[in-house]
C-alpha cells in the first residue's frame, strides 16, 4: 500500500514537472534564437548591430512568453486552447514590466483548462448552425476575461514572486551556496524530472537573470554533461561485460548528441553511483560559480557543443573548466566504487537492467508478466517520455528501421507523454519510470515499458509479435535468409570501424545478444580498419563506405557490406545461416 502511494505520489511530481516543461520544451529555439541574437548584436556582443540589437527585447518580452502560453493552452485543450492562452497571457504581459515567462506558465493552462470545461458544460447544447458563432465568440470573451485577470491579478503577484525567487536566487549565489543545489538536481535527473527542473525551473528564472547581467549560471546545473560523462568512462575502463562493452557508445551519445538520460541505467544498476554524479554535479558548478561562468540562453539538448554555442565571447574557459572538474569528479568516485565491488554478477549490466525492471514489476504487482500481449489491431507505434524528443527519437528510429524491414504497415513515431492521446490501436512504448503517467493519459492503449530505449530486446519482440509469429521463427524467416555471401566455414565474426567506433560497440551488443539468444559460440571482435586482420574463416562486416577498404586489406576473408552496424536486419540472417550450418 505504502509503495502504491509513493509510486502515485512521484507519477503525480512527474506529471507536475512535465507540465511545465512541455510548455517550454517546444519553444526552446526561440529561446536560442533570442541568445543568438543578444550574443551576437547587443553593445558588447561579436558583432554590435543597434538596429538588430533591437529586437532583443521585444523577443524576450512579448515573443517567448506568447509562445510559452499559447503551448500551455494547447497542451489542456488543443488549438482553442492555445488560442485562449495566448490571449490570456498578453494581460500579464502588459500588466508588468519583467519577461513574463513565468506567468504565461500560469495563464496558458489556465486558458486552455477554461476553455475545455466551457466546452465540456455546453457544446452539447448549441444549436445546429451556431457552433462557429458560439465558438469563436467562447474562445474570445473568455480569452478577454482571462487578460484582464491577468492583468489586474496575476500579473502583480507573479511579478513579487519572480521577484522574490529572484532575489533568492541572488542570495544563494552571493552565499557561495549554488554547488549545493546539485545533491538534490543530479538524483531527480536520474528519476526522470531532468526535463522538468531544467526547463521547467532553470530556464525561466535564467532568463529574468540574462536579462539583467546576460548570463546566467542556472542554464549549467541541470545540462552540465561532466557528471554522466565521467560514470560512462569509468565503466570503459573499469566496468565488466555489456556495461564495459557499451559505455564508449554511450558516451558519444551523452557527450556530444545531449541525451542524458542514456547514462541513467548505469547509474541505477549501482545505486552508489548516485554519489558519483552528485560528485560531478557539484564540483563542476563549484568551478562555475568559482570562475563566473554562464550561458546567454538555454542549452538543449545538453550537448557539450551546444552548452559551447550558448556560451558568452571570453567566457569559454570557465565553461569547459567546469565540464571537465564534473567529469573528473564524477570519474573519480565511480572508479573507486567500481574496483570495490568485486561481483561479478553485480557488473553485469544486462542482468542488472533486467533485475531491476523485475523488482519495479513486482513492486508494481505484476511480476512474472514479462511477455507481449496480443497486438493485432495495432496501426500506431509512440515512443512516450518526458519531453518527447532525445532518447525517444531515437528509440523510434530503430524500431522504425526493423519494422519496415520486416515489411509491415505500422508508423512508429516519438511523442512526449503529455501530448499523448487515448486509442485502442496504438502501442506506446516508454520507460518503465513513466509508465504509470502514460497509462493515465491513454488508458485504452496498449503499453511495452522498457528500460533503455536504445537497447532492448523487446523491439525484436514487438516485430515478432506484431508479425504474429514466435521471436525465433522471425530470426529464420525465409525472407531472412537470403544473403550474397557464403558462411560455410565461419568461425570469426569482425565488426570494422573507423574512428568513429560507438557504432561498432552497439553493434557488438546486438550480434552478442543474437547469438546468445541461438545458443552460438562464436567468437566476436570489433577492429578498426586501419589494424584489420582476418582469415579466410572469417566474415568481416562494414559499413558500406568502409567495404571496398575492408576488401583491399583481407581480400581472402568473406565481406558482408551493411547500411547501419546498429539497425541492420542482416545481422539476424547471418545467425540464422551459421544456426543451420551447425
Amino acid at each position: 500500500m505504502e509503495q502504491t502511494q509513493q509510486a502515485s505520489l512521484k507519477a503525480k511530481v512527474q506529471k507536475l514537472g512535465s507540465t511545465l516543461s512541455s510548455m517550454v520544451m517546444p519553444n526552446i529555439g526561440a529561446l536560442i534564437a533570442w541568445g543568438v541574437l543578444t550574443a551576437l548584436f547587443i553593445p558588447d556582443g561579436y558583432l554590435p548591430n543597434e538596429s538588430f540589437a533591437s529586437m532583443v527585447g521585444p523577443m524576450l518580452t512579448y515573443l517567448i512568453p506568447l509562445l510559452v502560453g499559447y503551448t500551455g493552452g494547447k497542451v489542456i485543450a488543443g488549438d482553442r486552447g492555445a488560442v485562449v492562452g495566448a490571449i490570456a497571457t498578453m494581460g500579464v504581459i502588459v500588466g508588468t514590466e519583467i519577461p513574463m515567462i513565468m506567468g504565461a506558465m500560469i495563464m496558458g493552462p489556465l486558458g486552455g483548462f477554461t476553455i475545455k470545461k466551457f466546452d465540456a458544460i455546453f457544446q452539447s447544447k448549441i444549436k445546429t448552425g451556431f457552433e462557429m458563432l458560439v465558438n469563436n465568440f467562447s474562445a474570445g470573451l473568455i480569452g478577454f476575461a482571462l487578460a484582464l485577470v491577468g492583468f489586474q491579478a496575476i500579473g502583480p503577484v507573479v511579478d513579487r514572486l519572480t521577484q522574490a525567487m529572484a532575489a533568492g536566487v541572488e542570495t544563494i549565489l552571493n552565499a557561495q551556496l549554488i554547488p549545493l543545489t546539485n545533491i538534490f538536481i543530479e538524483p531527480a535527473k536520474i528519476l526522470f524530472l531532468n526535463n522538468a527542473i531544467n526547463h521547467g525551473i532553470l530556464t525561466p528564472l535564467g532568463t529574468e537573470q540574462v536579462s539583467e547581467t546576460g548570463r546566467s549560471i542556472l542554464f549549467l546545473l541541470e545540462a552540465n554533461p561532466g557528471p554522466g560523462l565521467g560514470v560512462l568512462l569509468a565503466f570503459t575502463l573499469f566496468g565488466k561485460g555489456s556495461a564495459k562493452s557499451t559505455a564508449p557508445g554511450a558516451m558519444i551519445i551523452h557527450f556530444l548528441g545531449g541525451i542524458h538520460e542514456i547514462y541513467f541505467p548505469y547509474v541505477m544498476m549501482k545505486p552508489l553511483l548516485f554519489l558519483a554524479v552528485i560528485s560531478g554535479g557539484v564540483s563542476g558548478s563549484f568551478v562555475f560559480q568559482l570562475l563566473g561562468a554562464g550561458l546567454r540562453a538555454p542549452a538543449s539538448p545538453g550537448s557539450i557543443i551546444a552548452i559551447l554555442a550558448m556560451t558568452p565571447m571570453g567566457s569559454y574557459l570557465p565553461v569547459i573548466l567546469g565540464v571537465v572538474a564534473g567529469a573528473a569528479a564524477s570519474f573519480a568516485v565511480a572508479t573507486v566504487i567500481l574496483k570495490a565491488d568485486s561481483k561479478e554478477a553485480a557488473d553485469n549490466f544486462e542482468e542488472s537492467v533486467k533485475a531491476t525492471q523485475a523488482a519495479k514489476l513486482s513492486a508494481k504487482g505484476s511480476a512474472g508478466q514479462t511477455s507481449l500481449t496480443n497486438m493485432s489491431g495495432i496501426q500506431h507505434i509512440i515512443f512516450a517520455c518526458d519531453a518527447g524528443m532525445g532518447s525517444s527519437a531515437m528509440g523510434a528510429s530503430i524500431l522504425r528501421k526493423k519494422i519496415t524491414a520486416a515489411g509491415l504497415p505500422q508508423d512508429v513515431t516519438n511523442r512526449a507523454i503529455n501530448n499523448l492521446t487515448d486509442a485502442a490501436n496504438t502501442l506506446i512504448v516508454t520507460q518503465e519510470e513513466l509508465k504509470n503517467r502514460a497509462q493515465q493519459k491513454a488508458p485504452n492503449a496498449t503499453f511495452v515499458a522498457i528500460e533503455n530505449f536504445l537497447n532492448s530486446p523487446k523491439y525484436d519482440e514487438i516485430v515478432a509479435t506484431l508479425s504474429g509469429t514466435d521471436l525465433k521463427e522471425t530470426a529464420v524467416a525465409p525472407a531472412a535468409l537470403r544473403l550474397d555471401v557464403d558462411l560455410a566455414h565461419i568461425n570469426e565474426i569482425v565488426l570494422v570501424h573507423d574512428d568513429r567506433k560507438g557504432s561498432a560497440t552497439m553493434g557488438q551488443k546486438v550480434v552478442e545478444r543474437i547469438l546468445e539468444r541461438e545458443a552460438l559460440d562464436i567468437p566476436l571482435r570489433k577492429m578498426h580498419i586501419d589494424e584489420l586482420k582476418a582469415s579466410p574463416q572469417t566474415l568481416v562486416i562494414s559499413k558500406n563506405s568502409l567495404t571496398q577498404a575492408a576488401q583491399q586489406k583481407v581480400p581472402a576473408a568473406v565481406h558482408l557490406s551493411v547500411d547501419s552496424l546498429i539497425t541492420t536486419s542482416k545481422y539476424e540472417s547471418v545467425v540464422a545461416n551459421l544456426k543451420q550450418i551447425a
